[in-house]
């Protein structure tokens, strides 16, 4: 951090982006989150679902297939996601959902690009798609916050971004508080491909926001691998344990 910069920071401390407070001691290098907020940021580790990444509460330190997977096999190649939707995450999206912060969706967007790397290996060369919103939900917001963590994370994993391709073509129900069988009934047919594009052959991170039961991608995965895509990876900030 140049001279400059760091008399910037003393003139205008910067603000934790999750709980607003003054960050102390800033380490070079872009900090957007205080140590506290950085600690309640609880991370997904093993043993968990190898393809739709469930975690497990369990004895057994081996990642194995969850039922719903044995049961019937999703359309996607692979879910992840770096953090479980609770504590400071969940603060975090909510203020960029409902509070309209979209630079905290940027700033968040810093954690996705090396877990993509260490959890889908080479990325460069692939395609990055957000889980599209209605055109009305759109206009209700103002912003698809999966576009905006999508195209963060993409410059830093080298990836074209195609935002037109996949579309929204039903206006749904929110999914919270659905269950998991009406979480399914709502998002079918919900999505569609814009006007052909040459999607075949192409491997596509799916990105979102949070994952719960996996529908929301699975059936975008569907229309993807329907289209000619040969492999579609999901990628979400946080897992909602279900």
């Amino acid at each position: 951090m140049d001279i400059f910069a760091r008399f910037l920071e003393l003139v205008y401390p910067p603000k934790c982006h999750i709980c607003q407070t003054f960050i102390a001691d800033r380490k070079d290098g872009p900090v957007h989150f205080c140590e506290a907020c950085l600690k309640s940021l609880v991370k997904i580790s093993s043993p968990l679902c190898p393809l739709c990444g469930t975690p497990f509460i369990s004895q057994v330190e081996e990642d194995h297939l969850c039922g719903e997977c044995m049961k019937k096999r999703p359309h996607f190649d692979a879910l992840a996601a770096p953090f479980l939707y609770e504590g400071g995450i969940m603060d975090a999206v909510h203020q960029v959902k409902y509070n309209g912060k979209t630079y905290v969706a940027e700033s968040l967007a810093e954690f996705l690009a090396p877990f993509a790397k260490e959890r889908f290996g080479e990325t460069k060369g692939f395609l990055m798609i957000p889980v599209p919103l209605h055109p009305g939900r759109l206009r209700e917001r103002g912003f698809n916050q999966s576009l905006i963590l999508a195209r963060a994370a993409g410059s830093a994993l080298e990836t074209s971004l195609d935002f037109i391709s996949l579309r929204r073509i039903k206006y749904t129900q929110p999914q919270t508080g659905l269950k998991r069988s009406e979480r399914l009934m709502n998002v079918k047919g919900a999505f569609g491909i814009e006007a052909r594009p040459d999607l075949k052959g192409k491997t596509v991170i799916l990105v979102d926001d949070v994952a719960t039961t996996g529908s929301t991608f699975n059936e975008c995965a569907r229309i993807l691998k329907k289209a000619g895509c040969k492999k579609v990876y999901c990628l979400a900030l946080a897992r909602a344990v279900w």
